[in-house]
């Protein structure tokens, strides 16, 4: 069979076979290295999108308000400019002005996917004696099921808002002692109280939430909130959310609105993300050219330990590039060979953090998906970093004096 294969992949199978320890402990490396990128790549991606899910689940990625009044001084006409200390207007609840022409022109924006109206104002909810303040949000199920994550949290009866229906969180459930089917009072901080049917109850993960959002149809919460015909808010999901704060700026470039991206309200989660991504890619880095630096280390001493044979090969007319060439070949094929051990090490890895990493309850901690791009990513990069780690050694076996070589 060696027949077959070119002078190179003889003469650099034939040298790592006489090193064998030497191949075994970089392939080794290699492996354990590989692992530890595909383990820890595979971990981040998936505890990043675990925490990225509960964050955008309940909150849209792009929200549109109406801009905030602002006091301005009444100064008296005379030549003496009068000194005013200005105290900040209340912010009433208003609607978003000519919100229904600020929503088709941002569902003409190729980067946005879902739009949806939100009417969200104070209030309290009620039944006996027993009463809690909550935030009154009024939706249009079918465009708001596409940002918010609703349906897939109803943990009792069904999601259905009408003029008589309401939907509540797991805690205010609990407070008030209702259940599904049960009445409840509801009244805005200023108005008449509302009799609705609780249609169904949510649990979001998150007590306050739970405990303080209640959902009802957009009219109702209109009609409620003294806001006949506007809305307080749109809010918009967008194809990248890393690229929502951009989007962002465009909308507010484009109308005279106020715009919050989740990057901007979640600065700080925003901001360990980012710190997680980058720990991650210095990791890889790191064990990156750790596998490179022994593979070169490991090079560097076969070329002194076989000067002599790459003496005789240039001798008997070996060029310098096939010298190089065995070399290169060698580093990659320790590379590959490394890389191809070192992924199913990592999925090992995988399946026993799953079986580790559990909930008080048996569930899963959170889900952990390797793809199998990681897996040809890690193989190839291995491989070319087996490659130039080899490039240095390489050179140096070609520019070996075949004389001088052979005289050691």
């Amino acid at each position: 069979m060696n027949r077959y294969l070119p002078f190179e992949w003889i003469a650099a199978t034939r040298f790592m076979r006489n090193g064998l320890m030497q191949t075994l402990l970089i392939i080794s490396g290699v492996a354990l290295g590989v692992s530890v990128i595909v383990f820890m790549s595979a971990l981040l991606t998936g505890l990043q999108s675990n925490l990225f899910r509960r964050t955008l689940d309940y909150q849209a990625q792009i929200v549109i308000i109406p801009p905030e009044d602002v006091a301005r001084p009444l100064r008296g006409g005379g030549p003496v400019a009068e000194a005013a200390i200005l105290q900040p207007r209340s912010q009433r609840l208003r609607s978003v002005d000519q919100w229904q022409k600020v929503r088709d022109l941002i569902r003409r924006m190729p980067e946005v996917v879902a739009v949806t109206p939100v009417v969200s104002g104070p209030g309290f909810a009620a039944r006996g004696d027993a009463s809690k303040a909550v935030n009154i949000t009024g939706i249009e199920p079918d465009s708001y099921l596409r940002i918010i994550a609703l349906r897939d949290k109803i943990v009792a009866g069904h999601l259905s808002v009408s003029n008589a229906e309401i939907i509540i969180g797991t805690e205010l459930a609990n407070d008030l002692g209702v259940k599904v089917g049960d009445k409840l009072s509801l009244s805005p901080a200023s108005g008449a109280m509302q009799t609705l049917i609780v249609s169904g109850i949510f649990d979001f993960g998150n007590k306050g939430i739970n405990g303080r959002n209640v959902y009802v149809a957009l009219r109702v919460a209109q009609s409620m909130l003294d806001l006949a015909g506007g809305v307080s808010s749109i809010e918009l999901n967008v194809r990248d959310p890393f690229l929502a704060e951009t989007t962002a700026q465009q909308i507010a470039a484009q109308t005279n609105v106020q715009v919050d991206s989740w990057i901007t309200t979640n600065a700080q989660f925003f901001t360990a993300m980012s710190a997680q991504t980058m720990s991650n890619t210095f990791i890889r880095f790191f064990v990156g050219l750790t596998a490179a630096l022994g593979i070169a280390s490991v090079l560097v001493v076969s070329v002194v330990q076989k000067s002599k044979e790459i003496g005789i090969l240039r001798a008997m007319g070996t060029t310098q590039q096939q010298i190089l060439r065995v070399f290169l070949i060698q580093g990659g094929v320790m590379g590959m060979i490394g890389s191809l051990f070192g992924s199913a090490l990592g999925a090992v890895f995988l399946s026993f953090w799953r079986g580790v990493a559990k909930n008080p309850d048996g569930t899963q901690m959170f889900a952990i998906t390797a793809e199998p791009r990681l897996f040809v990513i890690a193989t190839i990069g291995a491989t070319l970093i087996g490659v130039l780690s080899a490039a240095a050694p390489a050179r140096r076996a070609a520019r070996l004096d075949p004389a001088v070589a052979i005289r050691g």
